[in-house]
């Protein structure tokens, strides 16, 4: 498929021109079912990483606002937990966070994933945007791996789910364009305040953005059954000036024995192998060295514990 004149001759929403008067403001959430590409779109927008990413559901477990500041315009986007079937209260808590994110925006984009043929779970997800008083943008993803048939049949179903203001075909991994949502996006936005300080790119903490980046490295080391249950917390982080380094303890909770001898390894290899992948990318993301010290420990049954779901922060 050539995509470069496929794009050309199939533009699906266009670029519209920023008004000339007026700063543009407000928030923008991606939402979708999980893996549709909604983290990967965030930080390609963004020209850094500010959220995890992985092949596993509920990677993204908490909302995330990334920051993008223009020529006239502040465009705050909110990653929000994919839409799925909940099958314990973290679960429901996610999709519950999802959903609430839908009321608190000015334009929601629905992210469809053009390789996936489209289901229950799309249309469950389409149902709730069209309940939302926000604006509406179909952003069909992945259109560097789909085939020209899978692209035409997802804009008809996604016409056949909905009215949009928008459609965007992108891939957020070349960053196909990236640029014309954006634009679409931009659009839509009400005049408005600048939210955020003009040099911020997230609103997560540094602790919240150490505990993910190890999670990450998680999912992307052990197969289905030790990612979902897992959960990082920052024990202690400080900065050693006379080093010019920073002292990070965190912890890697799971819910069984088994999970943890996997996540230790023989001789505790796994978990050295995921601390050292996660402080090569700490050291970029804060600036200095980083010594990282990870324990793990097991909490039986505890994403259906609300005490614990909340010191994670994944409830209100």
């Amino acid at each position: 498929m050539d995509l470069n004149a496929y794009f050309a001759e199939n533009p699906m929403g266009g670029v519209h021109d920023a008004p000339e008067e007026g700063f543009r403001s407000g928030f923008v959430a991606l939402v979708g079912r999980p893996n549709a590409g909604k983290s990967t779109l965030m930080n390609k927008v963004v020209g850094s990483k500010v959220a995890i990413t992985s092949k596993t559901s509920q990677t993204t477990r908490q909302r995330i606002r990334a920051v993008l500041n223009g020529e006239g315009y502040q465009l705050v986007l909110v990653d929000t937990p994919g839409l799925h079937k909940p099958k314990d209260v973290l679960g429901e808590e996610l999709n519950a966070a999802a959903v609430k994110a839908l009321g608190d925006v000015d334009v929601v984009a629905m992210l469809v994933d053009c390789t996936q043929p489209i289901g229950r779970g799309d249309e469950w997800v389409a149902a709730q945007v069209a309940r939302c008083d926000a604006r509406r943008i179909c952003v069909l993803t992945k259109a560097d791996v789909a085939t020209e048939a899978q692209v035409d049949a997802q804009r008809r179903a996604a016409e056949a789910m909905g009215e949009w203001d928008a459609m965007v075909l992108l891939s957020a991994k070349t960053g196909r364009n990236v640029r014309a949502f954006v634009e679409e996006c931009v659009f839509l936005l009400p005049e408005g305040p600048r939210w955020f300080p003009a040099d911020m790119v997230s609103d997560q903490t540094d602790e919240s953005m150490v505990a993910e980046f190890v999670r990450e490295k998680v999912l992307r080391s052990f197969r289905d059954e030790v990612p979902h249950s897992v959960g990082v917390k920052v024990e202690r982080m400080e900065y050693v000036r006379k080093k010019q380094l920073y002292r990070i303890e965190a912890t890697v909770l799971t819910e069984r024995d088994s999970q943890k001898a996997m996540l230790i390894g023989r001789g505790g290899q796994a978990v050295k192998r995921i601390g050292s992948q996660a402080r090569a990318e700490l050291e970029t993301l804060l600036g200095a060295k980083v010594y990282l010290e990870l324990s793990v420990k097991v909490k039986r049954n505890w994403r259906s514990d609300e005490a614990q779901l909340r010191a994670f922060g994944y409830m209100d």
